[in-house]
């Protein structure tokens, strides 16, 4: 079937999944990643209704997408300066099938997307094209607006990058799942030592509020020190009722919490490398959640007793 005998609609369903694939991965964001590709769509669409011919919808579209998504990220990168705390990617709660997961769970996981943030926007755009999607090195070249050479570099600069920062995911899924299972019994149980033998020497934890609920500052180090934390969390979850549902978040093994009233608290997404946990984000700004689920006000009403009660 030609793009003259197929409708805008028969387009967009067959081109979407690419398209938001590659502008979440450039974004980090969902919201922000759909309207970049609803853009890319009514772009394509005044452009046929013009007569003006498009010799491979799915070329254009991914030019289109990755061009919104890199002025859209240097935008979105002045906004983030002066965001409160540390920010996360909003998450995404998957679901792929076997054959999927090998492909998505090291280029979707929040470890990952963090990772991303520290590159120029057209060398993320050049690397994802490339080391992600697998586009041959001409057809970045002409997606991103620049020459074959150029975009070798761009490519060669950010995987040196990411391969210095990023531990590999030597796990199948049944290991990362058990491991969760371990990690997230044993944070319920208040077991202390059982969760530390589960973490990763250098582990991290990160928690993003966004300033709109009660979060840390900065993200906690070290085996010992991320243990009681979580505990202290999960402790606190307990008495408020909150209850933790496992689930997959960005490719990898997480939970999402739920008040009393099943509201939406929290999503937790694990970074699991060489048998243990390497990293914790969990993302607790009610603004990144609102697209999964109803959200609770829980934590902004307990940053507002927190506020009133003098405490910082």
């Amino acid at each position: 079937m030609g793009i003259a005998d197929m409708s805008v609609s028969d387009l967009y369903d067959e081109l979407r999944p690419r398209a938001f694939a590659i502008t979440y991965q450039m974004l980090g964001s969902v919201s922000e990643a759909e309207d970049v590709v609803q853009e890319a769509f009514l772009r394509m669409h005044q452009t046929l209704q013009r007569g003006e011919p498009i010799a491979s919808p799915r070329a254009y579209i991914a030019t289109l997408a990755t061009r919104l998504a890199i002025d859209q990220l240097r935008s979105a990168r002045v906004r983030r300066e002066h965001y409160v705390g540390e920010w996360l990617p909003e998450p995404l709660v998957t679901d792929p099938t076997p054959a999927e997961h090998a492909e998505t769970a090291d280029s979707l996981s929040l470890a990952f997307l963090v990772l991303l943030e520290n590159l120029s926007p057209h060398q993320r755009a050049a690397f994802l094209l490339r080391e992600v999607f697998d586009y041959p090195y001409t057809e970045v070249a002409e997606i991103i607006g620049t020459d074959v050479d150029s975009t070798r570099h761009l490519v060669a600069r950010a995987r040196n990058h990411v391969q210095k920062h990023r531990p590999r995911y030597h796990a199948t899924r049944r290991q990362r799942e058990e491991l969760a299972q371990r990690f997230f019994a044993a944070s319920e149980q208040g077991d202390l030592s059982a969760l530390e033998e589960l973490l990763a020497q250098d582990v991290a934890l990160h928690v993003d509020g966004g300033g709109n609920v009660p979060a840390l500052g900065q993200s906690v180090n070290g085996r010992e020190h991320v243990a009681r934390t979580l505990l202290a969390r999960i402790a606190a979850f307990a008495r408020l009722g909150v209850r933790i549902r496992l689930t997959e978040v960005n490719g990898q093994p997480g939970a999402m919490a739920y008040d009393t009233q099943d509201l939406l608290v929290e999503v937790m997404g694990l970074g699991i490398a060489d048998g243990r946990i390497q990293t914790i984000h969990a993302i607790v700004n009610p603004d990144k959640l609102r697209h999964l689920d109803q959200v609770s006000d829980l934590g902004a009403r307990l940053l507002a007793e927190r506020r009133s009660g003098g405490n910082p």
